[in-house]
């Protein structure tokens, strides 16, 4: 029965790698670019602890689907044409793990990046300090000067009601504790969303294009903690 099980949930995991390389020309019917030539190529990274859903915010993302299963980093790179705004930009998307076991190979990643969108899940208080605690850290160590994109994922089971009953003693956090942790690492923006529900999907990936192509002036910049700087 074991066995059975995890036979079905590797052909589970299979079929959505082929799925997401399959999306390597398409992004979504709202965010495709009609155009043929990108005038920026823009490398994001997503970043974060493992389990708070960075592949799942990538494949809701790009093929408008959500796994029910957990999948541990199977989001293949993917490239597309985007519109922003008027503009079209080359979106290439890296996934990374966020397990201890991946600490030496994961920075290979970081290379080249243009921006991070550095995740935690809003229902996991440990994933939470660990941005301050490691995450900051680490890109400031390797990609001092890379902006972030502080994003808060699970937002549909932290405004579900029956989610303090269904999981009691969890510690869920608020709008205003993302906030502050935003001016704490000097993010340039902090966007709550829900993979699932799709809720402010696009809008996670659009704040990355933006802080790329639109970088905020150096006179309203303020230093963090960390020596980066967010917009006041």
């Amino acid at each position: 029965m074991e066995r059975e099980r995890e036979r079905k949930r590797k052909r589970k995991i299979e079929r959505i790698r082929e799925f997401s390389q399959s999306m390597s020309a398409t992004v979504s019917a709202a965010t495709v670019a009609t155009t043929t030539a990108a005038t920026t190529f823009i490398k994001c990274v997503t970043v974060g602890d493992g389990a708070v859903g960075k592949t799942c915010l990538l494949i809701s993302y790009t093929s408008n689907t959500f796994p029910t299963d957990y999948v541990p980093t199977v989001f293949d790179n993917f490239s597309a044409n985007v519109v922003v705004d008027g503009q079209t930009v080359s979106l290439g998307l890296w996934d990374t793990a966020g397990q201890e076991d991946y600490n030496r190979l994961r920075p290979l990643s970081y290379r080249g990046a243009d921006v991070f969108i550095l995740a935690f899940s809003l229902i996991s208080r440990p994933s939470f300090e660990n941005i301050a605690k490691k995450w900051v850290p680490e890109l400031r160590h390797y990609a001092p000067t890379v902006p972030i994109v502080l994003v808060g994922t699970k937002l549909d089971l932290r405004e579900d009601k029956q989610f303090p009953m269904t999981y009691p003693g969890a510690c869920t956090i608020s709008t205003e504790q993302g906030q502050e942790l935003r001016k704490e690492i000097g993010a340039l923006a902090y966007i709550e969303c829900s993979s699932k529900t799709q809720q402010n999907v696009k809008e996670v990936f659009d704040a990355a294009i933006k802080v790329v192509l639109q970088p905020p002036s150096k006179t309203k910049k303020q230093k963090s903690r960390f020596g980066f700087c967010h917009v006041l």
